[in-house]
């Protein structure tokens, strides 16, 4: 039997969080954005896009979600995005404050049953992030 490593008990301990860059998710179809999302959510990890997805793309994510739950295994997904609003602002923060034009932004997505969403505004996204 292999031996355990140090990552291996962070893993167990904690919860991982994997921060995806616009420029990463640039080059790829909706399928394999959705795909990439589904696959780390699976793999009990929080995944959040600098960029966001289109609707059409949050819409087929959900479609894709809802095809591969399972009571045993997948409980489904937890996805809240920030707000964006009428201000132009494009820095990371300007973004997460929303105070962005472009339709692209910050965008939060894990496992239904660790992620549970206690406040949402304009301004901010309070989650209790559990391991379950």
């Amino acid at each position: 039997m292999p031996e355990a490593t140090k990552a291996d008990d962070d893993r167990r301990n904690g919860v991982q969080i994997d921060l995806i860059s616009g420029e990463r998710m640039e080059g790829l179809a909706s399928m394999e954005k959705i795909r990439m999302i589904l696959d780390g959510v699976h793999d009990g990890n929080i995944v959040i896009l600098e960029e966001g997805l289109t609707p059409d793309e949050e819409s087929r994510l959900i479609e894709v979600t809802m095809a591969e739950i399972s009571p045993d295994e997948f409980n489904g997904i937890e996805i809240e995005t920030y707000p964006k609003s009428g201000t132009r602002d494009s820095s990371l923060l300007g973004r997460i404050m929303g105070n962005d034009e472009s339709p692209k932004k910050l965008t939060v997505i894990g496992p239904a049953n660790q992620i549970e969403t206690l406040h949402k505004d304009e301004t901010l996204i309070s989650a209790l992030v559990s391991r379950s």
